[in-house]
């Protein structure tokens, strides 16, 4: 190879600061604006105990994120945790890192939806289909430009999402009961536990994202120390806006069966409070912030997904091209970017938040196993962050982190017609995974063999 033709390499670009608005962006995104009405109605009153139990349940699998992401600190984050553990089981490798690729190009269609439904709400005109898909085009080709260039734009927009969630709860505190009584403690379902677990189970689709930080480790800073401050800062910081925000709208008294058909609920409260021209502008210009922001870091962590795997191997290496001006990997952008479009055909939100939430939940416990797996089996890893306290070489939040994700599949079982879909859905999309894996490793074992006989 001669001299100046190697493969240009993604770029360090993203500081620790710009790391924890990352985490915070894509964690108070479009679940908080879209799915709060849907959580109210379940858990009513107590929706911040439903907050409350979706933040321990990320957080002991975000300590599994920040040990694991600071011993590996590659994109494909969770298909390199899964390949240092398990280095023979190459099926199993791919369908991890198949899984959460699949989950994004859905979410990502899902909320652009929800973003042209803001703004032909607001604006009343327009196609949601060519709204979603000019919306992604645009946060594609920043995607392309440059990581830095998402980096700070994504500041921006998570700033304005936070001001609205910030102004629901300033709002929210200052109307105590003036939407109707007030009960902290009210659940809006015949069984209290089942409520609040099904509410957990829902909003967890507005915790997912923390996890999308370690996917980012070869653009940022000083990744092994980075990575797990952002992702603990950004658990914590939006964990406490959740909790305000749920305890605020309890507090105007606002009806749960109404919110929960609401399709705008912050727009709903506001509307209530002061009128609802002016409330519906502010909030809907907030909502569609906090929806293009997600789609934007959906775009960005999809299409390093699919980088980090073409440069392990486990896709074709075309994926993997990095483009010598921008640095960003275009083609995996472009291929993100073109399947994004064939989802936004689908649209009801909450189903496909259950449907990616499952996904998320069966990742979530593969990798706190892993971290356990990887204590045992490597104890002599360098490990700049490590998960405390441990009885002699098991972890115990990872431990917790494992039981109580699997425990959270079965809470989808509230509806039996929605969990045989879900579980249909989920087995449809390993089936095709596993397909295109074989299909791909035959493809490379023919070529080789041709090669061979050359």
């Amino acid at each position: 190879m001669k001299i100046g033709s190697k493969e240009p390499k993604l770029e360090r670009d993203i500081n620790l600061f710009e790391a924890i608005i990352y985490g915070i962006g894509i964690i108070l995104g479009a679940g908080i604006y879209a799915l709060i009405g849907k959580v109210y109605g379940s858990a009513g009153g107590a929706s911040w105990i439903a907050f409350i139990v979706a933040a321990v349940i990320a957080l002991m699998t975000g300590l599994s994120y920040a040990e694991l992401s600071s011993v590996f600190p590659k994109s494909a984050a969770e298909y390199t945790y899964v390949k240092e553990a398990f280095p023979n089981k190459k099926a199993f490798q791919f369908t991890v890192g198949w899984i959460l690729i699949f989950s994004g190009f859905i979410s990502i269609a899902t909320v652009a939806l929800g973003f042209a439904g803001y703004l032909s709400s607001w604006m009343g005109a327009g196609s949601l289909i060519i709204i979603a898909v000019v919306l992604i085009a645009i946060l594609t080709v920043v995607n392309f430009i440059g990581i830095e260039e998402s980096a700070k734009l994504n500041m921006v927009f998570t700033f304005v999402e936070a001001a609205g969630v910030i102004f629901i709860i300033v709002i929210g505190f200052m109307s105590y009961g003036a939407l109707g009584p007030v009960d902290f403690f009210q659940v809006n379902s015949s069984t209290a536990i089942l409520g609040i677990l099904s509410a957990t189970a829902l909003i967890f689709f507005a915790y997912i994202g923390f996890e999308d930080i370690a996917n980012i480790a070869e653009e940022t800073e000083n990744p092994t120390k980075t990575i797990p401050r952002a992702l603990m800062i950004s658990i914590v910081v939006t964990t406490i806006l959740y909790v305000l925000v749920a305890l605020a709208i309890a507090s105007t008294g606002v009806d749960p069966d109404a919110l929960a058909v609401s399709p705008n609920p912050f727009a709903y409260i506001a509307a209530g409070l002061f009128g609802s021209e002016i409330s519906m502008t502010i909030i809907s210009i907030i909502a569609l912030f906090a929806t293009a922001n997600t789609v934007l870091i959906m775009l960005i962590v999809g299409s390093r997904m699919m980088y980090g795997m073409s440069v392990a191997g486990a896709l074709p290496k075309i994926f993997s091209k990095v483009h010598k001006k921008t640095k960003t990997p275009w083609v995996a952008i472009i291929f993100t970017m073109v399947v994004s479009f064939g989802f936004v055909f689908l649209g009801d939100i909450e189903l496909v938040a259950r449907v990616s939430v499952f996904a998320i939940f069966i990742v979530f416990a593969i990798v706190n196993f892993v971290l356990i797996y990887l204590r045992k089996t490597q104890p002599d890893l360098e490990r700049p962050f490590k998960v405390k306290p441990s009885i002699k070489w098991l972890p115990i939040f990872p431990l917790i982190g494992v039981v109580t994700c699997f425990l959270m599949l079965f809470t989808f079982a509230d509806a039996p017609a929605d969990y045989i879909l879900i579980l249909s859905i989920e087995g449809i999309v390993v089936a095709i995974g596993l397909g295109f894996y074989f299909i791909q490793k035959l493809y490379r074992r023919l070529r080789k063999k041709d090669v061979l006989e050359l």
